[in-house]
């Protein structure tokens, strides 16, 4: 049953052994999980044996032995997502689908639920994946309304990279986005409603996707532009709000139909009592507070045109500027003046290393070879951090303009882009991206009819957190397991297949065409000393304006929270930033005024990484968010160290211990023992980075461990330690009992309701809706 759709398979991927990893994927991508059988027949027709199937088949999460159901429930639980009760929301699914004990699939078969370690959607946690549609700001009580959602409408989200193209005739355009983020919010809807009234009245507006805005706490973000180029902004649109921004922008002349559309709204206004003018309600103005806070303090240089490009567009990007960077390092021939202009910018690796460019393109050069490669490091695998996934949905063109200038100076003739399968919009978009630009002899041979030649592929990543490390990722694009090398020799002397490779990672190959097109001095001039340009962050978490921002190097924490953030939601205090990843460390409040650049964060105990920042308020456990980093890592340790693998297991066992209030002495003691072990024995960034959370937690927040130890959690967070009650404010109007997944409020209508502890679940469902806080956190009966 399965030879007619693996032999088509195997014919387009390969049979050697690097196309192991795809080939796992497209039968996955097929029956949904790993049948035997179906290994069987690889293993009979390739050269793939049957122990590499099962080493790379049980080391990479995405993949499943076992069936699923007809749809799969991915439940985020990345940083900002955990902070905000994905937990919750997963035992929501779980229970609302009837799956107990060790079950991951409802009896009907529908609906498998499993956990995601991040979808890069953090703005919106927390976040749910449904096939192709996305669901964000979830509670347990809305899983329900979910599931019907998602059956009740045709999955075609994310389908449409271009709408519609320019005839030359339009009276204007509205620009819609179209990236995850925007998707989740409703954007694909907005779209639809825009076709459909266009359509149907004829009106020749142009209808534009667009990348990413930023703003992503306005999504959706509607932009309309008139002939004469005066653009109005709309946020938080819905689909009933678009005929009349339409025709407020684009009013038909015929004075019989401005009459009958007025009339007609201001009819479905009286009959709805709803008198607002949704033209007035959802504009914005960019040169006013508060977008003004959000956006003046940053810097566009990676995400330069951000909401203006169509990320399909090969002409359009040609006409705003796109590859003429490239073209002028064709012409000049001088591979070494570019890596002079990367070296005069002083560009440092965004991956989070922070290595100076310049010198990775430097020795990769120098290295003597018949074969260089080039690759795109796009495994964003920090939970909490959204920018790589947004830079290769928006501006795909430019990540491979810069990528294919670099092949240039270092004399690479093939590359890849290594991109998550969590990220499936980029990867499409990627991919479209490509085609084009060999259609248009911009990749492939004789580039540009010049004597360079370069050939780019994706490649998916396949769900392991450690190939992000580039040692994992040249074993995982190889068709390994994605378990690092030793090192030296680093891969720019014998990388990919032994030879020569450049890696870089999604940001900082997006920032070369600027730094080519307008000089490398005018990016080091931005930033500060050693710091220097840009750097794009995913702020997340308990602030009130979330999303994706560019800002110049040597910004502080407080500007960024305070400043472009507006600050934490719903009045409450700072408590700290978490910045880096399972890789980097919390900043308290009081250092809030440190600088955010490579040094300093340092210094504070946390590090740049990709660019994940997670705000975290006075409600957040720091014990909590140190055992959630250390559960990751541990989790995701590929196994090869015994200080990484052995050493963060016995951590976790003492986080564990002390967040069920089970803590012993000497505790505290024997974390920062084994922190130092892990961090010298560790091979990789993983493991000597691990340790990062818990370190920076004990050096600023020592106090909250030590109340743990007496059995206590300060912040009210750890469900062993903590217990709901409600307070005599209670009037008996039952809306917690409506909202309790699990049934452990019995209604008793119009009296002081009761809270079944041995039912409650923490998931502070009835605590967040109850309108007369009438329910308390307590510290847990012993």
């Amino acid at each position: 049953m399965y030879a007619a759709f693996l032999d088509k398979t195997i014919e387009r991927l390969g049979d050697r052994k690097e196309s192991l990893i795809p080939i796992l994927q497209a039968i996955q991508g097929e029956y949904r999980y790993l049948p035997q059988d179906a290994l069987q027949y690889v293993c009979r027709h390739t050269e793939i044996t049957p122990a590499q199937i099962v080493g790379v088949a049980s080391f990479y999460s995405q993949f499943r032995h076992t069936p699923v159901g007809e749809h799969l429930i991915n439940v985020c639980t990345g940083t900002a997502c955990h902070v905000k009760g994905a937990t919750s929301v997963f035992e929501g699914f779980r229970k609302h689908l009837g799956i107990c004990g060790d079950a991951d699939t409802d009896q009907a078969g529908r609906f498998t639920v499993q956990k995601i370690a991040c979808l890069g959607c953090c703005t919106l946690a927390p976040v749910v994946q449904i096939g192709r549609s996305t669901y964000g700001h979830l509670t347990p009580n809305q899983v329900g309304d979910v599931i019907d959602d998602f059956l009740s409408k045709a999955d075609s989200n994310g389908s449409a990279t271009a709408l519609s193209m320019r005839s030359g005739t339009e009276i204007g355009e509205v620009r819609i986005g179209l990236g995850s983020c925007c998707q989740a919010q409703g954007s694909a809807s907005i779209r639809d409603e825009l076709e459909r009234i266009v359509r149907e009245s004829g009106r020749p507006i142009h209808i534009k996707p667009v990348g990413c805005v930023g703003m992503c706490h306005q999504t959706p973000l509607l932009e309309t532009v008139s002939q004469k180029g005066v653009s109005t902004f709309y946020a938080k649109v819905k689909p009933e709000d678009v005929e009349s921004i339409l025709f407020r922008n684009f009013a038909p002349r015929s004075w019989t139909k401005r009459t009958a559309h007025r009339l007609g709204n201001w009819l479905s206004r009286f009959w709805s009592d709803e008198f607002g003018d949704p033209t007035t309600e959802r504009r914005i103005e960019l040169h006013k507070e508060p977008v003004c806070s959000f956006l003046e303090p940053q810097k566009s240089i990676a995400m330069i045109l951000g909401g203006e490009l169509n990320p399909g567009d090969f002409e359009e990007y040609l006409e705003k500027g796109g590859f003429s960077a490239l073209k002028s390092v064709i012409a000049a021939g001088n591979e070494d003046k570019i890596i002079r202009e990367i070296e005069a910018a002083g560009i440092r690796g965004r991956g989070g290393a922070g290595f100076p460019t310049f010198r990775k393109w430097e020795l990769v050069r120098e290295a003597k070879s018949d074969k260089k490669y080039v690759i795109c490091n796009g495994d964003e695998g920090d939970p909490g951090a959204f920018m790589d996934r947004m830079l290769l949905e928006s501006y795909p063109f430019r990540i491979i303009e810069g990528m294919t200038i670099a092949a240039r100076a270092v004399g690479a003739s093939k590359g890849y882009l290594y991109i998550r399968a969590e990220y499936p919009l980029a990867v499409r978009r990627v991919r479209d991206a490509i085609t084009a630009c060999k259609e248009r002899g911009f990749l492939g041979e004789n580039i540009l009819g010049s004597d360079f030649s370069l050939e780019l592929s994706v490649k998916e990543g396949a769900g392991a957190f450690v190939c992000g490390e580039e040692t994992a990722l040249l074993e995982s694009i190889e068709g390994n397991r994605g378990m690092p090398r030793l090192r030296p020799p680093y891969p720019v002397e014998r990388g990919l297949w032994e030879k020569p490779t450049l890696i870089n990672n999604v940001e900082t190959y997006s920032l070369v065409p600027w730094v080519i097109a307008h000089g490398g001095a005018a990016f080091g001039r931005l930033g500060v000393e050693k710091s220097k340009g840009t750097k794009v962050f995913a702020l997340a978490g308990k602030v009130r304006r979330g999303g994706l921002i560019e800002v110049p190097m040597g910004i502080t924490i407080r500007e960024v929270v305070e400043t472009i953030g507006g600050g934490i939601l719903d009045g409450k205090r700072l408590k700290a930033v978490q910045i880096g990843g399972p890789s980097g460390g919390c900043v308290p409040a009081e250092l809030s005024e440190t600088p955010i650049d490579f040094e300093s964060l340092a210094a504070v105990g946390a590090i740049m990484g990709s660019g994940g920042l997670v705000v975290l308020d006075e409600d957040d456990c720091m014990v909590d968010i140190a055992r959630y980093f250390l559960q990751f890592t541990q989790e995701q340790s590929c196994g090869k160290c015994t200080f990484c693998r052995v050493g963060t297991k016995r951590m976790l066992e003492i986080l564990d211990r002390i967040c069920e209030g089970s803590g012993r002495a000497g505790d505290l003691e024997n974390l920062e023992s084994l922190a130092e072990q892990i961090k010298l024995g560790s091979l990789c960034g993983l493991g000597k980075t691990a340790p990062n959370p818990i370190l920076s937690t004990l050096r600023y927040f020592r106090d909250e461990y030590e109340a743990h130890l007496n059995g206590r959690c300060p912040a009210g967070k750890c469900p062993s330690l903590i217990e709901y009650r409600i307070n005599e404010h209670c009037n008996g109007c039952s809306i917690c009992s409506g909202l309790c997944p699990v049934g452990a409020i019995p209604p008793t209508p119009y009296r002081r309701h009761r809270i079944d502890t041995a039912l409650c679940t923490k998931c502070n469902s009835c605590r967040a809706a109850c309108p007369h806080e009438a329910i308390d956190i307590v510290p847990a009966q012993k």
